[in-house]
């Protein structure tokens, strides 16, 4: 997929994808961290949930199920474009990402990246780096958050657990937050992994403009 103008121009963003199977607390976690660092951080929200919940219907059909997740693809990659538009220099928390679709993807429909006219390998190099929450299905706990759109199985959130995280874990920065019967230690842990990831990601940045602001001022 070919980046638009507005999509290059904010590659200086730090994009963080949270991902993992349904009931992993990514979510959450997302929250307590735009909390804990304030205006810094946006979260740009997942896209199934806002398509299903406003009214996007959710069938087994294949045709039906390949038009929404097309649908959810395209929205999830507008909304990182404009949430980066709107807070320029902010760090942008992905509650998923455009990998997530190719799991719910069916299986003689083609490859799911090839329909959306991208590649996995594209997709990936879209985030600065990845967290991916184990779901708590993997424990034998329930994974029911109140939430009308999630509707798997424990043994359904364990299948696109595994899947998804073989989809993410080629990502050169990918951090694995397992399950835990205690689920404020789990939180606790993916918490402190985010503020290391942001710290190392915030001074690369600051590391590359300084060094694209050198090159400049020796061409002038």
């Amino acid at each position: 997929m070919t980046s638009t103008p507005l999509e290059t121009s904010s590659n200086n963003h730090i994009r963080i994808v949270l991902t993992g199977g349904p009931g992993g607390g990514k979510t959450t976690a997302a929250d307590l961290f735009r909390r804990e660092i304030g205006e810094k951080v946006v979260v740009v929200p997942e896209s199934a949930t806002l398509l299903f919940s406003g009214g996007l219907p959710r069938v087994d059909e294949v045709g039906a199920r390949c038009a929404a997740q097309n649908a959810i693809f395209h929205l999830q990659h507008s909304l990182e474009i404009i949430q980066s538009s709107l807070y320029p220099r902010r760090i942008l928390l992905c509650d998923r990402g455009t990998v997530d679709g190719a799991v719910y993807w069916p299986e003689d429909s083609g490859d799911f990246f090839e329909q959306m006219g991208t590649t996995r390998e594209d997709e990936l190099s879209r985030y600065d780096a990845v967290i991916f929450f184990e779901s708590a299905a993997v424990g034998d706990m329930s994974i029911e958050t109140g939430n009308p759109q999630r509707i798997e199985s424990n043994r359904e959130a364990v299948r696109l657990d595994k899947e998804l995280r073989k989809l993410w874990s080629d990502h050169p920065r990918f951090t694995f937050v397992p399950h835990n019967p205690s689920f404020f230690k789990k939180i606790t842990f993916g918490l402190a992994a985010m503020e290391s990831i942001v710290a190392q990601l915030t001074h690369e940045k600051d590391d590359e403009l300084q060094e694209a602001l050198q090159a400049t001022e020796a061409e002038s």
